[in-house]
């Protein structure tokens, strides 16, 4: 997909951060939009800094981690635009629990969103991309999705998942040879609300040395990249087909690390944590 022009194009978590930036770039490269979030103001927000017609964009709220509202969505869009030709797989959130104090709720409710919403999205919409005859799949993941970090364990297992999923599909699409394809994305720090919004569960204090306002404060100072140059790498991302697509210096950086370090970067990890503890 070289162009974006008269493309129509799907994005959840639309209401804010990358997702917000990546419709306003597709906008303004001539794409159609079907925009989502949970949150109904943000993806309002979105949608009238936008400045189109509707038939140019469409939107809907609902819950990514909701199978069947996203089968609907893909219903919904096809019957709005006659066809679907990009697909990205954007909504997430955050989580900060130890694996011990994490209760089974939290956890269901990130792998629901950041886990199913990826899959539902991209077995909802496949279908319309190969009757396009040409579409691209993006899955966002994280640099979470290459190391394992102490807290994280859910949003790894979750951004984990995301990575094989899609390297998977990959694959398969390019052995079908039906001119649809699909690249994983692993996001450094971008400058959004994720870890603001994030649920931060029992057990952090025992593992960070703080408490979970102090961590969202120290994790967002992590934060370098802004989201719209995470949306322009996305996009060159999705023009050049790449297979991976790293976001950010810190995001080379730690990729680097543990292609060099595959297990005792984690080493590494624990003298940092308990350095910072001190």
């Amino acid at each position: 997909m070289k162009s974006f022009k008269d493309k129509v194009a799907v994005i959840t978590g639309a209401g804010s951060g990358i997702g917000r930036a990546l419709a306003g770039q597709l906008a303004a490269q001539g794409a159609k939009l079907a925009l989502s979030d949970v949150n109904e103001a943000g993806l309002r927000e979105t949608v009238e800094a936008l400045g189109l017609d509707s038939e140019r964009v469409m939107s809907k709220v609902f819950d990514v981690a909701d199978r069947d509202a996203v089968y609907t969505f893909a219903d919904e869009v096809m019957a709005h635009f006659d066809a679907v030709h990009l697909v990205i797989n954007n909504a997430g959130v955050a989580l900060g629990a130890s694996v011990e104090e994490m209760s089974y709720e939290d956890f269901e409710w990130l792998m629901g969103i950041n886990f199913w919403g990826v899959v539902y999205g991209t077995k909802a919409f496949l279908p319309h991309l190969k009757a396009a005859g040409e579409g691209h799949i993006v899955n966002v993941s994280s640099v979470f999705g290459l190391i394992g970090v102490p807290t994280q364990s859910a949003y790894n297992a979750a951004k984990f998942a995301v990575r094989g999923f899609t390297e998977s599909l990959r694959q398969e699409l390019e052995i079908e040879n039906g001119g649809v394809s699909c690249t994983t994305v692993h996001p450094g720090g971008i400058k959004t609300n994720i870890a603001r919004n994030a649920r931060m569960g029992s057990g952090m204090e025992k593992i960070t040395g703080t408490d979970a306002d102090k961590a969202r404060r120290d994790f967002e100072k992590l934060f370098r990249t802004t989201p719209e140059e995470a949306a322009r790498t996305i996009l060159k991302g999705v023009r050049a087909n790449k297979r991976r697509v790293l976001i950010g210096s810190d995001a080379l950086a730690i990729d680097g690390m543990q292609r060099l370090l595959p297990t005792s970067y984690q080493r590494l990890m624990v003298a940092g944590q308990k350095l910072m503890r001190r």
